[in-house]
């Protein structure tokens, strides 16, 4: 998938493509659930009946992430459910060729629908199919709609068509019902909404190092409960909590680790460390195999793109008193994921599906 950032790069990024207009859809994509990934199917095929690209017009950040900063109200500001590498990952593996990432500012939220549609989608994008959903708005106070968008299309030359919402055994899936399967730490349910469980990927950074300290075999010998740390690059993440995870990327043979991780601020530790006052994940892995250990530079991950995949939830994050205690806590938490990790079928134990495009349709 061609990711674009900007109308200003559109020329450039498609410099070598011949001028054939697109099939577009426009939304937040917060999650890509599983309304989200019929739409896509649906526009795939739309595109492909025309014979031009399928794009995805997207934001950074969230509309509503814009307002609740220019307001100062930060309960404007949704939950996010993944980061924009997430979603950019998913929008890719559902099949679509582009993706233009525009930044939600100030211009872009006074901007008339009127402008909008030539501007942007005629004379920019050149489109000849826009699907959006039921809900659709867009342009300065939310004052284009459906019908402004359809005739439109029909004074302009290009189709508009709408689909309604997706429902899942009688539940409509959006984004809305994904951030509250989150909250409430339900990773069956959210894995239904998505059709997939929840993951968090990005690169493996440095942290202060201290979980490879907590519960050594001796002081020094940093064989404790270290950790791989991934950023979560939102202040206000919809999940948080301890969990049972399944991470992906590292072992040689491509069968995941099993573990336990930490997604939030964590109360226990100096807010002045190096990571002080990020959202962190920080998963501590069972077991460490020679074989992955070989294939690493001194045998550590740092550097590399993982996945983590959040397959239930243990409790939320907690605060202790001391690192005695945090030291006790962490290996509660150990025992419980592995308790849970005994309850799965052997054939589940070490894998974790992930649907493919067929599949989730």
């Amino acid at each position: 998938m061609k990711i674009i950032r900007g109308l200003w790069n559109l020329q450039h990024a498609l410099r070598h493509e011949a001028p054939t207009g697109c099939a577009l859809t426009i939304g937040n994509f917060d999650g890509v659930h599983r309304g989200h990934q019929a739409m896509l199917a649906l526009l795939i095929n739309e595109a492909r009946h025309r014979g031009v690209p399928s794009c995805v017009m997207t934001f950074e950040p969230h509309p509503r992430d814009y307002f609740a900063g220019l307001h100062q109200n930060p309960d404007l500001a949704p939950a996010r459910i993944a980061t924009l590498r997430d979603k950019l990952e998913e929008l890719a593996r559902c099949g679509v060729d582009r993706c233009l990432v525009l930044p939600f500012n100030a211009q872009l939220a006074s901007q008339p629908p009127q402008d909008f549609i030539q501007d942007t989608l005629v004379h920019a994008l050149n489109v000849k199919y826009v699907l959006v959903g039921d809900d659709f708005c867009f342009g300065a106070k939310r004052a284009g709609d459906y019908a402004m968008l359809d005739a439109a299309g029909e004074r302009l030359g290009f189709d508009v068509a709408r689909m309604q919402s997706y429902e899942v055994h009688g539940i409509r899936v959006s984004s809305s019902a994904v951030r509250e399967a989150l909250g409430c730490g339900d990773m069956d349910r959210v894995a239904a909404l998505l059709g997939r469980p929840y993951a968090i990927s990005g690169h493996v950074v440095h942290g202060r190092k201290l979980g490879r300290e907590l519960g050594a075999s001796a002081e020094g010998q940093g064989d404790g409960f270290r950790t791989l740390n991934l950023r979560f690059s939102h202040w206000k993440p919809a999940a948080s909590g301890i969990f049972a995870v399944h991470v992906h990327g590292l072992n040689p043979d491509g069968t995941p680790l099993t573990g336990v991780a930490n997604l939030g601020v964590r109360p226990s530790i100096d807010p002045t460390d190096v990571n002080g006052g990020r959202v962190l994940l920080e998963t501590h892995c069972f077991d460490w195999p020679e074989a992955l250990a070989r294939s690493l530079p001194g045998g550590e991950a740092y550097g590399k793109i993982i996945r983590v995949d959040l397959l239930h939830k243990l409790h939320d994050e907690l605060k202790y008193d001391s690192l005695d205690a945090l030291t006790q806590g962490i290996a509660k938490d150990c025992n419980d994921a592995r308790a849970f990790f005994a309850t799965l079928p052997t054939q589940a134990y070490g894998q974790t599906h992930r649907q493919t495009t067929r599949d989730r349709i």
